[in-house]
């Protein structure tokens, strides 16, 4: 029942989670790792953890079931730290692991990992101050080896001017987003990438939203939800309009009611990652948006949903976009969670934006435009530069850098200070 993993052997590449669960682990007694299905949540746990127990395998669901009526805390024995996989399948765990780690006071005890939420009146405990939290995503540029790391974002806080070449191609960002983070698909063709990616969306419609609450919903009005979402992936669109871009292909109408509980269960498995709006007190009067910013956890979900392929973007050059800023969101919210920060997105009622701003956890931000060609970086730093004389960094903290991402191309520093940057080379 108790296996040990000292044995496992595979090809690793690191994550930027790595450190900060080490860091974790060495402040408290128990880490719970959420995210998205096949993200890497276990494989990064395995290489931590001295023992571990895999409640989804089949051999032993029997045994731990039996265990878990009788003792739970006997599924906890095992060398420190010990991994218990995909826990929320039985949430007596939960508590079992704080009660264990409140007996011991030491810390680094245990590694959760779950791909989906739990009804938290399953439990009877939060586990605050004994059990922390961290979020893993599918594989930044950096993390899968697709990015030289000539440009850190903690550099850019630093207050450095950026330097460097991307690797990329505009033709090779169209593939990776194509392709997606999960770290299965790396070293494998586009076309077989791509069949990881239909089976993980394929799998979200045929049971893991049934998973969350074990309500059977109906998986054909579930994929025009996710179908309507990635084609509205980037913007703030609101819900009243999801119901009319569905109805309006044909399809049944949706109650509003009925798309508020799909997309509550899409956030519950980590499919709907919205991005939130970054709210300052502004000097001027101007009304600031708060509307989130729709994005999937992966921009290849949304390339899957609406029947995309690298040379097909190039005929949409709008949805191109909006698919190339979903991925860049994603690879931002890797390096800010590395480096101690979270990333939001900014929209005045005067159309002053920024697709993400980064900020730390000592009042430090810096905000970025998302262009997927060249021709637009002069508007992208106009609109920066406006958002800097709007903040009031003395109350918010000092504002550290402007940046524009592109696809392609060199990183370099304007005479105004705004950074140019491919994604091709950022870094945490």
């Amino acid at each position: 029942m108790f296996q040990h993993i000292s044995d496992i052997v595979e090809e690793y590449k690191p994550r930027l989670a790595d450190g900060e669960l080490r860091r974790k682990l060495g402040a408290i007694g128990a880490v719970l790792i959420t995210g998205p299905k096949w993200c890497g949540k276990t494989t990064t746990a395995e290489r931590i953890a001295k023992s571990a127990i895999y409640l989804h395998d089949a051999d032993m669901r029997e045994a731990y079931q039996r265990t878990l009526k009788v003792k739970p805390s006997l599924l906890l024995e095992g060398e420190k730290p010990r991994l218990i996989d995909e826990w929320q399948t039985a949430p007596i765990l939960w508590d079992a692991v704080r009660y264990s780690v409140d007996r011991s006071s030491e810390a680094g005890q245990f590694i959760l990992t779950g791909s989906t939420t739990v009804n938290e009146s399953k439990i009877l405990h939060s586990g605050a101050g004994r059990i922390g939290r961290m979020r893993m995503h599918t594989m930044s540029l950096y993390e899968s080896g697709d990015s030289t790391g000539d440009v850190s974002l903690r550099s850019m806080f630093e207050g450095n001017e950026v330097s460097g070449v991307s690797p990329l191609s505009i033709e090779d960002v169209a593939a990776l987003i194509v392709r997606g983070g999960w770290p299965g698909s790396l070293g494998k063709s586009l076309l077989d990438a791509q069949v990881l990616t239909e089976s993980y969306c394929e799998t979200i419609l045929r049971s893991e939203v049934k998973t969350v609450d074990g309500v059977d919903r109906d998986s054909d009005k579930m994929r025009q939800v996710l179908r309507s979402l990635s084609r509205n992936v980037s913007t703030q669109t609101p819900d009243t309009t999801i119901m009319a871009d569905m109805s309006a292909k044909d399809n049944a109408p949706i109650h509003i009611n009925t798309l508020k509980a799909y997309e509550k269960t899409l956030r519950e498995i980590y499919v709907i990652e919205d991005l939130p709006a970054w709210t300052p007190k502004l000097r001027s009067k101007t009304s600031v948006r708060t509307s989130d910013t729709r994005h999937l956890t992966d921009p290849a979900i949304a390339a899957y949903f609406l029947g995309a392929t690298p040379k097909g973007l190039f005929a949409d050059l709008k949805t191109f976009g909006l698919l190339f800023e979903s991925m860049v969101v994603r690879d931002m919210r890797v390096y800010a969670q590395s480096a101690g920060g979270n990333v939001y997105h900014y929209r005045d009622g005067d159309g002053t934006e920024a697709d993400a701003v980064i900020q730390l956890r000592d009042g430090r931000w810096g905000a970025v435009e998302v262009k997927l060609g060249s021709g637009m970086i002069d508007e992208a730093a106009e609109n920066l530069l406006k958002i800097k004389n709007k903040i009031e960094s003395e109350s918010l903290g000092e504002m550290s850098f402007l940046a524009v991402v592109t696809a392609s191309g060199y990183a370099y520093t304007r005479e105004d200070g705004v950074h140019v940057v491919p994604a091709g080379c950022l870094k945490d």
